[in-house]
């Protein structure tokens, strides 16, 4: 099963069921966490509760992306009520693109911190079920404001050196009223980067994250296959300048899907009732890694097949929000 959300052309919002090119209503629920928190609390899955109220009116599916009608799969009526992280160094072959990307070299007797927090994953990052591994680089995205909609443009602000794709799955999770975090499934997302920033100094990746990113447009419900294999690629003025397979999946990950969330939800901040939150898992395949730069106007397409329609967004180039010496006192 693979869920939307998507509005109306009153702008009123629904949640649908992807069937054949044609999305279908979900009856009487008009968000994707308002069903995820009434399966948990009747104690079944999302298709049951889809099942249980039963599908209505159909529609072009389409139609609605052309229009940009279709939402982010998982969000929060409060922003500051969702967080977006992920997790870095997770996939084999990450730890390569990452060490070009910061032009150094790493071998057995000089290990770069790149280099050794992979060799930890491959050694540690997947434990016996049930037992918590090493745990993964992992880094705080921003809140629900960074996301944007599927068909929607990346802000690139002033202060931006680079505007870079990262192709990836993102586990998408409700806290229950329980204060569990429950798994309603995955999307292809786009987890945008500056990684000029992050090649000056490793310590600045915690500033090359805060950016936006895009996830969907389609939730896919069920257990994540083992491998998959995707294609991201860039578009200028229509023409494809760069185009790569990524891959994805436990198969070709270094850590478990059970260890990178025993890592993120053993923080008791993260279990807050109510909140949701989408974790990007990581990628091996990076455009900037191979000498490409981005520009406003650019287009990115990150297509699987497992995952429905693609994830697509442009760049756009937007003025400042704050500038130095402008802060109020009270």
């Amino acid at each position: 099963m693979r869920l939307v959300q998507f509005e109306l052309s009153d702008g009123e919002r629904r949640v649908g069921v992807v069937e054949d090119g044609r999305v279908r209503e979900v009856q009487s629920v008009r968000t994707v966490r308002e069903l995820a928190l009434a399966a948990i609390e009747a104690g079944g899955d999302l298709r049951q509760q889809v099942q249980s109220l039963g599908l209505g009116i159909s529609h072009d599916y389409a139609r609605l992306l052309a229009e940009l009608r279709v939402l982010a799969p998982l969000d929060h009526p409060d922003p500051a009520h969702m967080l977006v992280s992920g997790t870095g160094l997770t996939h084999l072959g990450s730890a390569a693109a990452r060490d070009k990307m910061h032009q150094q070299a790493a071998d057995d007797t000089a290990l770069t911190d790149t280099m050794r927090i992979f060799k930890w994953g491959v050694e540690g990052g997947k434990p016996a079920a049930g037992q918590a591994g090493v745990q993964p680089e992992w880094f705080y995205k921003g809140d629900g404001n960074c996301v944007v909609r599927p068909g929607q443009a990346f802000a690139l602000p002033p202060f931006a050196e680079d505007a870079g794709e990262e192709p990836e799955i993102s586990g998408l999770y409700v806290i229950g009223h329980d204060g569990k975090p429950y798994r309603l499934g995955f999307a292809v997302g786009n987890e945008f980067s500056d990684h000029v920033m992050e090649r000056k100094n490793y310590l600045y990746l915690a500033h090359s994250k805060l950016r936006n990113c895009s996830y969907g447009p389609e939730l896919r419900v069920g257990e994540l296959p083992r491998h998959l294999a995707g294609t991201s690629r860039i578009l200028r003025d229509g023409e494809v300048v760069w185009q790569n397979e990524f891959l994805s999946g436990e198969a070709n990950m270094c850590h478990s899907l059970e260890n990178l969330e025993y890592h993120h939800f053993k923080y008791s901040q993260f279990l807050q009732p109510g909140d949701v939150h989408i974790h990007f898992f990581g990628t091996a395949t990076l455009s900037f890694a191979q000498g490409v730069r981005t520009q406003p106007g650019d287009v990115f397409e990150i297509s699987l097949a497992e995952f429905g329609a693609p994830l697509i967004n442009g760049i756009r180039a937007v003025d400042a929000v704050f500038a130095p010496g402008t802060i109020g006192t009270l």
